[in-house]
Parts: structure tokens; sequence; C-alpha cells
């Protein structure tokens, strides 16, 4: 009789330890799902973050480019106007020397 209850006490153990161990287990994979999951989430938001900064360089690259496109187009505009006006004081000179 006292070794059946030992052997029972005993067996208990085995399976008290064997359960502990499957919930170790559990766990422990739990939590590894939960960090990639916090990583996946860090990484999306890391990726929208730079989304949204590659996004406004494009937009600042854009305005740089526009801006620097009108500059060249009135530096041109001026440099036209300067011309015609050589052209025209050429025209009325030519004309004063004919008269």
């Amino acid at each position: 009789m006292k070794y059946s209850k030992l052997v029972i006490v005993i067996a208990s153990a085995f399976l008290f330890v064997s359960c502990a161990k499957e919930e170790a287990i559990e766990q422990k994979k739990e939590a590894s799902e939960d960090a990639i999951d916090s990583q996946k989430e860090a990484v999306d938001v890391a990726a929208k973050e730079a989304k949204k900064g590659a996004d406004l360089d494009a937009v600042t690259e854009k305005a740089d480019i526009e801006a620097k496109k009108k500059a060249a187009q009135a530096q041109l505009d001026a440099d036209r106007k300067k011309l015609e006006a050589a052209a025209e004081a050429a025209e009325t000179k030519l004309d004063a020397e004919n008269k």
C-alpha cells in the first residue's frame, strides 16, 4: 500500500512537470509570436514614415525644379527683351543715319 501511494505521487509529479513544461513551451511560443507581431508593426510604421519623408522630399524637389525652371525662363525672357531693345536701337540709329 505504501508503494502504491508512492507510485501515485511520483506519477502525479511527472504529470505536473510534463504539464508545466508544455505550458512553458506554449508561453514561450506566444511570447515569440507577440514579439514578431510587434516587430512587424514597427516595420510598418517605419515604412509609412519613410514613405511620408520620400513624398515630402519629392514635393520639395519638384517645387525646386519648378522654381529653377521659372527663373531660367524669366532670364531668357529678359535676354530676349534685351536683344529686341538692342535691335530696335540699332534700327533707330540706322534710320537716323540714313536721314
